[in-house]
């Protein structure tokens, strides 16, 4: 797995943007509405709801992969 930044939207609970540490953040993720919630380096760090297929494939195409999760470290 490779290793991602996931900032939580602060609206919205539990709905997340990881983004590989290789890429920019998007434009969209700003400070005023997202808050970084931590560091995903491996797969016994990400919570049970994180797809790693599904982030490989969202990175590819986007350059962020969004997930929602009830995982409450991301809340």
């Amino acid at each position: 797995m490779q290793s991602y930044n996931v900032f939580c939207l602060k609206s919205v609970s539990g709905l997340c943007c990881a983004v590989p540490e290789s890429r920019a953040v998007p434009s969209f993720v700003s400070e005023r509405n997202w808050a970084f919630s931590g560091r995903l380096s491996d797969d016994a760090e990400a919570p049970a709801d994180f797809d790693e297929r599904a982030a490989t494939t969202a990175v590819r195409f986007n350059g962020f992969y969004l997930f929602e999760t009830m995982d409450r470290r991301f809340n």
